[in-house]
């Protein structure tokens, strides 16, 4: 019978999360062709500002939902210097596709909506590469090893694009998110790879030096977030049908000119690699102190 009415609640979410969707998408995909085919500047900042908040008042909505449908006891710790008129890098532990949801959930109003780094390709994608477009998410174009071995006088090229997509976020408050594991984590993935740590998979970082490299000096702060569920990692499922008891959420918040001024990171990253090897092992760092914060999260 739990089972059951487990599954109802699951059903009635999808359907809540569904409805808010098709609510939102609407005026979204209208404002978002007003800005397509209207090349003002002001007109589309002001256009992008009212885009910003429909994705802001969709996951609203969807946080009312998980009220509703759930009786989830959320653990936050960390978000309280948080202002959604700044300048932020995210940057995540992941196990699961809730950990998005998760993360939509505690900073919304706390940042900008979160965006992610998306390949140039994905821009022709119908519908969503138009509202990807409309709510700035940054498209950046990466060229293989092999291509830039057979076009040399191209290299650099793909990073200066991205570059110069990326100064509208010059005078507009935003939020890069990146899962620096680039997969979520399964037992089976941490023994694959022999990490050396005991709940989390070996961090790259390539995808976090794209995106300091290209939007360095606009980004303030990189907000280091580290998830745990206690019952273990939750499929979407799971969670709509209110299986999640517990969230563990904490958050640490770091000046990224630290990561400049100490020579921690340059934006010769691509060219040196002993700055590579610099990086990696403060990343490496990172995560032994992630590491040993879930273990802490687990003891108690």
């Amino acid at each position: 019978m739990r089972h059951l009415f487990s599954n109802i609640i699951g059903v009635l979410s999808i359907l809540g999360y569904g409805i808010n969707t098709l609510f939102w998408v609407i005026p979204l995909l209208i404002f978002s062709f007003f800005k397509l085919i209207i090349p003002i500047q002001g007109f589309r900042k002001a256009i992008s500002h009212l885009i910003d908040g429909c994705a802001t008042c969709w996951i609203s909505v969807n946080n009312f939902n998980q009220r509703v449908t759930s009786r989830t006891r959320w653990d936050v710790q960390g978000t309280q210097d948080l202002r959604p008129n700044d300048w932020y890098l995210v940057i995540s532990n992941h196990q699961s596709w809730v950990d998005i949801v998760v993360l939509q959930r505690i900073f919304n109003h706390r940042l900008p909506f979160l965006k992610f780094f998306l390949k140039k390709e994905l821009i022709w994608v119908p519908f969503l590469g138009l509202a990807w477009w409309a709510l700035d998410f940054p498209f950046m174009r990466r060229y293989s090893n092999s291509f830039l071995a057979k076009n040399p006088h191209l290299k650099g090229k793909d990073l200066e694009t991205t570059r110069k997509a990326c100064q509208k976020f010059r005078f507009k408050p935003v939020s890069v998110m990146n899962f620096v594991e680039g997969t979520r984590f399964t037992q089976s993935k941490h023994d694959a790879q022999s990490s050396p740590y005991k709940h989390l998979l070996k961090p790259k970082a390539g995808g976090v030096a794209f995106v300091l490299s290209a939007m360095g000096e606009q980004l303030h702060k990189l907000v280091d977030v580290t998830i745990h569920y206690p019952q273990g990692a939750p499929s979407f499922w799971d969670f709509v049908c209110g299986k999640v008891r517990n969230v563990q959420v904490r958050v640490n918040v770091l000046p990224i000119e630290e990561l400049f001024s100490s020579g921690t990171f340059s934006m010769e990253y691509f060219d040196h690699p002993e700055q590579r090897i610099k990086f990696q092992a403060w990343l490496n760092q990172r995560w032994l102190i992630k590491d040993q914060l879930i273990e802490q999260l687990i003891t108690r």
